[in-house]
């Protein structure tokens, strides 16, 4: 297979003495995999070995969206460790062929029969964006191989056919909730939408701007910008002269974190709410001080108290060294998903019989949602949750909603 092969490592490599911590760090992760990752295999069964069960994969691994692409991986590769470590998939070791995009519809039609055309591949996950998703997903649904968009949001995604299923919430269901915290929590009148010139930004705008006025607020101004757009000053001109209570961003961590650096040296200092991808440590690596009081919603938040989240963020910082972020978590679960369906679907499955498995699997144990099923008739996971946070003092926190309520009035 072409790309990137990610094969499981052999259990019998020992390691030698430059890499033995990283070693010994690996293990523990392995021993956090518990019954909370081991989905329907046996807590003692014995490592995977064989012939590999191969899924695809479409992302970023060059271009703008690479770090997106890198923190996908990571996700994929711990969760490999913990399923292939439970038996795998029927005894055989769970693999992948990561095919680099750059989040280009363009390229992403290309992977698409690329992928399909390879019978070994069994199930596809991603692309990073819904329009690069959104391409492909015909060439997917033509030649029925699953495609699992696990971070697309775009509310049209899986209407594409009954082989297009996604674990990520819709923006038609994620929007209000940001609504709620820019309109209920923190008080916001007139609202000022600075959104992702993309399909997936302006459906997202469309979205917000409707539930914001349906919770009382008005819409001020709302200014699109284009995705490798660096110099935000004189659309922030704009957006400071039509006054508004608050601004919204709809944005990427990258971009988001360069809007904010640039807020104020224009004379805005309206408090600021985010959508999209601005929850990552790298947000705030990225904006220092001037993402300090930035508020935004997640689905994954590392410090929430679930067992699910504890585990993860363990083995991550065992495996990595570091705090795991959203798309480490929704990277994780894709493989999760895709396990528990390739397992459903039995030990000579095919491609039919994987689609099938994702209407029979039902609370699938994943960080995002714990228990977790998806609904039948969307093609969805079911059940949207989001946690609000603020930056603090560098850091993200969970918002404490009840001062921030009082601190509007």
């Amino acid at each position: 297979m072409a790309g990137l092969i990610f094969m499981p490592r052999d259990p019998n490599t020992m390691p030698t003495p430059i890499s033995r911590q990283r070693f010994l760090r690996r293990i523990a992760a392995l021993s956090l995999a518990g019954a909370a990752f081991a989905l329907s295999a046996p807590v003692l069964a014995a490592p995977a070995s064989g012939e590999p069960v191969w899924f695809g994969v479409s992302g970023p691994l060059t271009g703008q969206n690479a770090q997106y692409g890198a923190q996908w991986k990571a996700g994929f590769d711990l969760a490999l460790e913990h399923i292939n470590a439970q038996g795998g998939i029927h005894g055989r070791p769970l693999a992948y062929n990561f095919e680099d995009s750059q989040s280009d519809p363009r390229q992403s039609v290309a992977i698409a029969q690329k992928l399909v055309n390879d019978k070994r591949v069994l199930i596809e996950l991603g692309d990073f964006s819904s329009p690069a998703s959104m391409a492909a997903s015909p060439i997917y649904q033509r030649a029925g191989l699953v495609q699992l968009g696990f971070t697309n949001s775009h509310p049209d995604f899986t209407k594409g056919g009954d082989y297009i299923w996604s674990p990520s919430i819709s923006q038609a269901d994620a929007q209000p909730l940001l609504a709620d915290l820019a309109v209920k929590t923190l008080g916001f009148k007139r609202i000022a939408v600075l959104y992702l010139n993309t399909d997936w930004g302006r459906t997202s705008k469309d979205v917000l701007v409707k539930a914001a006025q349906e919770r009382g607020a008005q819409l001020a101004i709302a200014e699109g910008y284009q995705p490798d757009e660096k110099d935000f000053r004189s659309t922030l001109v704009r957006v400071r002269d039509a006054n508004p209570d608050g601004l919204v961003l709809i944005s990427y961590y990258p971009d988001g974190a360069l809007i904010a650096g640039q807020v104020r040296s224009v004379g805005l200092k309206q408090p600021i709410a985010a959508v999209g991808s601005v929850y990552s440590p790298k947000f705030i690596e990225l904006g220092g001080a001037a993402v300090n009081g930035i508020h935004t919603n997640t689905a994954f938040f590392p410090e929430e108290p679930r067992a699910e989240v504890r585990d993860f963020v363990k083995s991550f910082r065992a495996r990595y060294d570091k705090e795991p972020d959203a798309f480490n978590a929704y990277a994780y679960d894709a493989v999760v998903y895709a396990a528990a369906a390739l397992r459903q679907a039995g030990p000579n499955a095919d491609r039919k019989a994987v689609r099938d498995a994702f209407y029979k699997i039902k609370d699938v144990p994943s960080v995002i949602f714990g228990k977790t099923s998806f609904d039948p008739q969307t093609r969805r996971v079911i059940g949207v949750k989001s946690v609000n946070l603020v930056v603090k003092d560098g850091k993200w926190a969970q918002l404490d909603e009840k001062a921030a309520l009082a601190s509007t009035k």
